[in-house]
């Protein structure tokens, strides 16, 4: 395999993986209209969680079970679940900037936890050594790469099959009802603060799963992972893929996660050594320019909510 065909397969699995971030936040904001700002947060408790269950036991750390992998991840992706119940009954109340910040507070202080409670996840080192599911199956890591993007590939095509029936059947048209006008949506029989809650959780269990995948693949996880700067390029990809269409969540995180990679391979290779830290704000700027620009040309993104629901339920 050359090396700009490994580069690209290792671009896939990253892409396709934070496209299942993406296409949890869809979930919540695109459909429901909940405003997560802790996206980071719930994608570092899948990846702990996952990481935590499926390591080697070590002698100074909490866990360490060795379990198989799936069962790993199937467990992080609980974690999620039960994190995101505690923080969705106790913010889902509140509306707009008040969740956004709450939500934000909440990321903040889970990746404190994983810099400082060393005991569990090993503090600013990390976990290392991670068991690569079925990595001793394949003679190169190139090969064992490309197997891993068909799991990558095989998952968040599940997810977006699962989705699109979803929000295609009654439930989907309730979500959209309960984003556009809560008060009719409870004149109707419905249960709003229910449904947010559900879709909240639902949401961040995708968050949680991406997280699993992302440790299987790269075998090491770090509080450096899951910086706040992750909440913004998933929400960078949801804005201009299109909010309310899983096909441009998809879209969204595969092109804004190609920005980032070329702008980032272009400035490691054209700036001078000494500028290279500061170089990394170029990053940020370059995706903050994509954004307006698509505001101004495709408010509802590359794939937005297709006209006819927007003439009913008014654009995004």
């Amino acid at each position: 395999m050359t090396g700009f065909a490994a580069y690209l397969v290792f671009f896939l699995i990253v892409a396709l993986t934070y496209s299942i971030v993406v296409m949890g936040l869809n979930l919540q904001w695109g459909y429901t209209g909940l405003f997560n700002a802790g996206v980071v947060g719930f994608f570092a408790i899948g990846a702990y969680g996952t990481a935590i269950l499926i390591g080697p036991d070590r002698a100074h750390l909490i866990g360490g079970f060795g379990l198989p992998f799936p069962v790993g991840v199937l467990g992080g992706m609980a974690l999620c679940a039960v994190a995101a119940l505690i923080v969705g009954m106790a913010t889902l109340r509140l509306r707009e900037e008040y969740l956004a910040i709450a939500t934000f507070g909440i990321a903040i202080s889970i990746q404190l936890v994983a810099l400082n409670f060393e005991s569990l996840t090993g503090g600013a080192q990390g976990l290392v050594g991670l068991p690569r599911p079925l990595f001793g199956l394949f003679d190169s890591p190139a090969s064992y790469n490309l197997f891993y993007l068909g799991v990558v590939a095989a998952v968040a095509g599940l997810v977006f099959l699962a989705l699109e029936t979803a929000v295609r059947s009654p439930w989907g048209r309730v979500l959209k009802a309960v984003r556009e006008d809560e008060t009719a949506a409870r004149s109707l029989g419905k249960n709003p603060a229910a449904i947010r809650l559900e879709v909240f959780v639902l949401g961040c269990v995708l968050m949680g799963l991406a997280g699993g995948l992302y440790v299987g693949f790269i075998g090491y996880v770090s509080p450096l992972d899951f910086l706040p700067i992750l909440t913004f390029q998933i929400w960078a990809m949801l804005i201009v893929g299109g909010s309310g269409n899983n096909l441009g969540a998809v879209t969204g995180a595969i092109g804004v996660w190609a920005l980032w990679a070329m702008s980032g391979l272009a400035i490691s290779r054209l700036l001078p050594v000494a500028y290279q830290s500061q170089g990394g704000a170029i990053q940020v700027i370059l995706i903050g320019l994509l954004i307006v620009v698509t505001l101004i040309f495709r408010p509802r993104g590359l794939i937005g909510e297709s006209d006819s629901v927007s003439k009913h339920t008014g654009a995004r």
